[in-house]
């Protein structure tokens, strides 16, 4: 496992929700699942923490912030990505697409390189300010793509493989690069 001083920002995917929707809540197994990784997050050292303005995330981070202290900024550039109008009924196959193809944009949505862009300028805000451990809870198709960027292998398939929620780290590595590692995800099911 990592070491707390190991990671320089951690990425937190929200817990389980009730929908898509901005304004979905989480469901009462995702404010479950909160308050254990609330628990599990108290032996980092969080110093800031920034969430996507969508309802599930806000409400997975709530309980961590409420013991820490930490008041949450909200970052509008860590919102899903969007995939527009028509994509009900094939948002799957835009979501594998954008792995492979980071600049097509379906009709009213955004890119995966227009999501990316913003994903990675949140961070590099956080990066450059003076939090020593910050915090970021988002989504999972925006987490995908950031740690695609990071590692072209990481695809539709570990994308998939996400859980509600979910915990990465970012490290430095020792030739100045960037690397991840999954922390965190929830137990299974009983």
């Amino acid at each position: 496992m990592v070491r707390p001083t190991d990671a320089r920002l951690l990425l937190v995917r929200h817990c389980e929700s009730t929908g898509q929707a901005a304004d979905a809540p989480l469901t009462a197994r995702g404010r479950a699942q909160a308050e254990t990784l609330a628990t599990w997050l108290s032996a980092w050292p969080v110093d800031r923490i920034v969430t996507s303005p969508y309802r599930r995330a806000v409400e997975t981070i709530a309980p961590f912030a409420t013991r820490t202290s930490i008041e949450p900024a909200v970052d509008a550039r860590l919102v899903e990505r969007r995939l527009g109008p028509a994509s009900d009924r094939d948002w799957r196959e835009l979501v594998r697409h954008a792995f492979d193809h980071l600049d097509h944009r379906p009709p009213g949505g955004e890119s995966g390189r227009d999501a990316l862009a913003r994903g990675r300028a949140a961070i590099t805000d956080l990066l450059g300010g003076p939090a020593q451990l910050p915090l970021i809870v988002s989504h999972g198709q925006l987490i995908a793509l950031l740690l695609h960027a990071v590692d072209v292998t990481f695809g539709f398939d570990q994308w998939q493989a996400l859980s509600n929620p979910d915990v990465y780290a970012l490290e430095s590595t020792p030739t100045g690069t960037t690397s991840y590692r999954r922390l965190w995800s929830p137990p299974a099911r009983a």
